[in-house]
C-alpha cells in the first residue's frame, strides 16, 4: 500500500523565500501557478511569447519570461511543457542553471525515467503529479478542496526533497485530498499503460468497434451512437462515484447479467495478452523511443492516424446529435 500524506504532513516553511518557476502555462501550468500564488508562494511563469497561453498568463497577472530567465532566477523549476519537448528545452535553456540547492520538478516522470533529461547529482529532483486536469486542480482549490496527487523523489541532494515536494503539493491543495507516495518508474509506466490500454486507446477503440458492429449489421447510426458512446458517460460516472460493484447495483439486472457474462468475452485472454505486450513495450522504453522519433520526423504517422480518427463516421453522427443537445452548450 502506498503511503499517504495530508495537510498535517506538509509545511510551507520549506518553500519560504524560494522562487518557483512554472515552465509552460497550458491547462496544468495555469492551474498550478494560480494555486501556488494564492497559497502565498513566490511564482514566476515561463511561456513562449505570441501564443494564447502567453496572453492568458498576462491576463492572470503574471509577467511571463523565457525559460532561460526562469531557470536562472528560480530555486524550484517545474517543467509543464509537453513530454516530447522537455528534453530539448532542458538542454537549451535550463541545464546550465541547475546548481546545487535548486530543485527540478515534474508532474510526469517520462523524461527522467527514460533518460531524456539527466540532471546533475547535486540538485533535488522530484515529482508532484495531480491526478486530474489543471482546470479541476484550480476549481477544487477555489472550492476549498483538492485533487489527490502523487509524490516521487528521484534525487534528494538537500536531504529535504520530500518536505519541499509536500509543501508544493499543499500549495496546490493536494494535501487536502491526499498525496500518494510512488516512484518515477511506477508513475510513468502505469500512466502510459492506463492511457494506451484503457482510458484513451482501449475506450475509444471499444466505442468505435461497437458502433461499427451495429451499423454494419443494419442498425441506424444514431442508435449505435447512443448505445456505444453517449450512454458511456452514465456508466463512467457511476463507476467514478461508486466503483464497479456500485455501478452494477444501479443498472438493471439484465444489464448486470450481460456485463458479467459477455464482458469477459470481449476483454478476453487475447486482449489481456496484448495488454501485457503493450506494458512490456512501455517498460523497455520502446514506446518512448517511438514517440520521440515520431516527433523528430514531423509526426507523419501521428498526423495520418489523427486525421483518420477525425473522419470516422461516429464523429459526424456525434456532431449532429450533440448539436441537438442544448444542455451541452455553454
Amino acid at each position: 500500500m502506498a503511503k499517504i500524506y495530508y495537510d498535517k504532513d506538509a509545511d510551507f516553511k520549506y518553500l519560504k523565500n524560494k522562487k518557483i518557476a512554472i515552465v509552460g502555462y497550458g491547462i496544468q501550468g495555469r492551474g498550478q501557478a494560480l494555486n501556488l500564488r494564492d497559497s502565498g508562494l513566490d511564482v514566476i511563469v515561463s511561456q513562449r511569447e505570441g501564443g494564447p497561453n502567453y496572453q492568458k498568463a498576462v491576463e492572470d497577472g503574471f509577467k511571463p519570461v523565457d525559460a532561460n530567465k526562469a531557470a536562472k532566477e528560480a530555486d524550484v523549476i517545474q517543467l509543464l511543457i509537453q513530454d516530447h519537448l522537455q528534453g530539448d528545452v532542458y538542454k537549451k535553456s535550463i541545464r546550465r542553471y541547475m546548481k546545487k540547492g535548486k530543485s527540478l520538478v515534474f508532474s510526469h516522470g517520462f523524461n527522467i525515467h527514460f533518460g531524456r533529461i539527466k540532471p546533475p547529482a547535486d540538485i533535488d529532483v522530484w515529482m508532484i503529479a495531480p491526478k486530474g486536469p489543471g482546470a479541476l486542480v484550480r476549481r477544487q482549490f477555489e472550492e476549498g478542496k483538492g485533487v489527490p496527487c502523487l509524490v516521487a523523489i528521484h534525487q534528494d541532494a538537500s536531504g529535504h526533497a520530500l518536505q519541499d515536494a509536500l509543501a508544493y503539493a499543499k500549495g496546490l491543495g493536494g494535501t487536502r485530498a491526499g498525496v500518494f507516495e510512488t516512484s518515477f518508474k511506477e508513475e510513468t509506466e502505469t500512466d502510459l499503460f492506463g492511457e494506451q490500454t484503457v482510458l484513451c486507446g482501449g475506450a475509444s477503440e471499444l466505442i468505435k468497434a461497437g458502433f461499427e458492429t451495429l451499423v454494419n449489421a443494419g442498425y441506424a447510426p444514431e442508435m449505435a451512437y447512443f448505445e456505444c458512446l453517449h450512454e458511456l458517460k452514465l456508466i463512467v460516472d457511476l463507476i467514478y462515484e461508486q466503483g464497479i460493484t456500485g455501478m452494477r447495483q444501479r443498472v438493471s439486472d439484465t444489464a448486470e447479467y450481460g456485463d458479467l457474462t459477455r464482458g469477459p468475452r470481449v476483454i478476453n485472454a487475447r486482449v489481456r495478452k496484448e495488454m501485457q505486450k503493450i506494458l512490456k513495450e512501455i517498460q523497455s522504453g520502446k514506446f518512448a523511443r517511438e514517440w520521440i522519433n515520431e516527433n523528430k520526423k514531423g509526426r507523419p504517422n501521428f498526423n495520418k492516424l489523427r486525421e483518420a480518427g477525425r473522419n470516422h463516421p461516429i464523429e459526424k453522427v456525434g456532431a449532429d446529435l450533440r448539436s441537438m443537445m442544448t444542455w451541452m452548450k455553454k
